[in-house]
C-alpha cells in the first residue's frame, strides 16, 4: 500500500482504534513518519481514547438497571436509550477522532476528509448559534412556557417526534426554540441558558446518514460544536464551552432524542 493510499480518514480512524490489520497499520505508521504534526495529533488521540476508556470503565462495568431490562416498546426507544450510553462510551474513539479539533482553527491535512454532511451540519449549527444566542429581546420564537406547543410545532415541521432534552442537571434551562431553514429543509433550534447567562443551542434537521459518530469542532470565535448523524437526522449542540464541558450536554441530548 502506498503512503497516499494509507492516509485515508477510514484508515486513520481504524489505526487510532487499533482495528487495522498489521499490514495496513504498518503502512499508516510509515505515512505518519512523513507527517510529524499529524503523527503527534494521532498519538494524542490514542492517548485520549485510552484515558477516556479507563475513566468510563467503572460505568461500563455497572449492572444494567432493572428498568432497561424490560422488553423495549414497539418504537425501539427504550433499546436505543439503553444503547446510548454504550455508544457514547466508544463514541470518542470512533467519532471523536480525526474531526475533533480540525475545522476553522485547524484545516484537515491533505487526503483526510470529514464527512461533508457532518461538516455542513456543524457549520450551520454554529452560524445559527452565533446569530441568535446574543439576542436579548427575541432569542427564540416560542418561549419555554409554551413547551408543549413548541415541540408539537417543530415535530410537525421536521416530520419526526422531538422532545426538548432536560439539561437542568448540567445547569441549563430551556429558554425556547425556533424554526430555521437548513441546507436540507427545515431545522429546529432549541436554546438553553445557565445561571450566568451563558447559552447553548441544539440544532436538529433531517439529514441522510446513520452513523452514531460524534464530531467535535470549534470556531475561531470560540464556539464549540458536537455533531452527529442518527436515524435520518442530524443534530449538533453548540456553546462557548470546551470539549469536556460540552460532552455531558451532548450525551443528555442524544439520550433524549433516542426515545
Amino acid at each position: 500500500m502506498t503512503r497516499d493510499a494509507a492516509m485515508t480518514e477510514d484508515n486513520l480512524q481504524r489505526y487510532i482504534d487499533g482495528r487495522l490489520d498489521p499490514a495496513r497499520a504498518e503502512a499508516v505508521r510509515r505515512a505518519l513518519a512523513d507527517n510529524p504534526a499529524l503523527a503527534a495529533e494521532v498519538e494524542g488521540q490514542i492517548a485520549d481514547r485510552a484515558a477516556l476508556r479507563n475513566a468510563l470503565a467503572g460505568r461500563a462495568a455497572e449492572p444494567v438497571p432493572e428498568r432497561l431490562r424490560l422488553p423495549p416498546p414497539a418504537t425501539g426507544g427504550m433499546a436505543r436509550m439503553a444503547a446510548a450510553a454504550a455508544i457514547f462510551a466508544v463514541g470518542i474513539g470512533l467519532g471523536w477522532g480525526l474531526g475533533r479539533d480540525w475545522g476553522v482553527e485547524h484545516p484537515l491535512p491533505s487526503g483526510v476528509r470529514v464527512a461533508q454532511n457532518e461538516s455542513a451540519l456543524a457549520q450551520e449549527a454554529r452560524v445559527a448559534h452565533a446569530v441568535y444566542a446574543v439576542e436579548v429581546v427575541h432569542p427564540v420564537e416560542v418561549r419555554a412556557e409554551e413547551r408543549e406547543h413548541l415541540m408539537a410545532w417543530l415535530s410537525k415541521r421536521l416530520g419526526r417526534k422531538l422532545s426538548a432534552p432536560d439539561l437542568s442537571a448540567h445547569g441549563f434551562e430551556l429558554v425556547g426554540g425556533r424554526l430555521l431553514p437548513a441546507g436540507t429543509g427545515p431545522a429546529a433550534q432549541l436554546m438553553y441558558e445557565d445561571a450566568s447567562g451563558l447559552r447553548a443551542t441544539i440544532y436538529i434537521t433531517a439529514m441522510a446518514g446513520d452513523e452514531s459518530a460524534f464530531r467535535y469542532s470549534r470556531s475561531a470565535e470560540g464556539v464549540s460544536s458536537l455533531a452527529w448523524l442518527d436515524e435520518g437526522y442530524g443534530c449538533a449542540i453548540s456553546a462557548p464551552l470546551d470539549r469536556a464541558q460540552l460532552w455531558p450536554l451532548a450525551e443528555a441530548t442524544y439520550e433524549a432524542l433516542a426515545l
